[in-house]
């Protein structure tokens, strides 16, 4: 009994240690952001630059004093395109329309309202391959997919106010099929 006792007062320290640490940052709660930048979509051996936008929700949590985890969501929009030479005069083309992903975010508190973080998850991407013969008449098709992946990448917030915050992160992230695409985003956030 005295064991348990203990062991119950030890684990409510801890957990209030933690709470009132925690309170110092604004790097808790749930979050959302709109993100964009630049997008560079690779495929059949080359690659495509784009414009690139969307956004990210999650909810972040403290351990101790320094840590920040928690998952997060993403959604990016764009319009990337891989072309190269096929069989007999013919083109392949593979396009890119839309990105979604799932992670656990990890980072480390450099000061209260500055965090650099990492992350890394699952992403499935909406793709189009098209092949168009030769121009004697050859066969060609037309094939919409979703394909799965991993990404990962990490990045650096910093909090203006308790809700407010900005970011910049590098994104790689990886598909079946043998194409990827990277990402260089700047976010704007609001955390309640």
């Amino acid at each position: 009994m005295r064991i348990n006792t203990v062991s119950l007062s030890a684990i409510t320290l801890i957990m209030c240690g933690s709470s009132v640490s925690a309170q110092v940052t604004t790097f808790r709660g749930f979050r959302v952001e709109a993100k964009a930048g630049a997008d560079r979509f690779q495929a059949n051996g080359r690659h495509d630059d784009r414009f690139t936008y969307g956004g990210a929700a999650g909810w972040d949590g403290t351990i101790g004093e320094k840590i920040v985890i928690g998952p997060e969501v993403s959604y990016l929009k764009t319009n990337g395109r891989s072309c190269a030479s096929g069989v007999r005069g013919g083109q392949v083309c593979t396009r890119t329309r839309r990105e979604i992903g799932a992670a656990v975010r990890v980072g480390y508190l450099a000061t209260p309202d500055f965090l650099i973080f990492t992350k890394g998850g699952y992403v499935n991407d909406h793709q189009r391959k098209t092949f168009t013969g030769d121009p004697a008449g050859g066969t060609g098709f037309d094939n919409r997919y979703g394909t799965d992946g991993y990404q990962l990448g990490g990045g650096a917030e910093y909090s203006f106010t308790r809700n407010v915050y900005v970011s910049a992160e590098y994104k790689y992230s990886n598909y079946h099929g043998h194409t990827s695409r990277q990402n260089l985003l700047g976010g704007f956030g609001l955390r309640f």
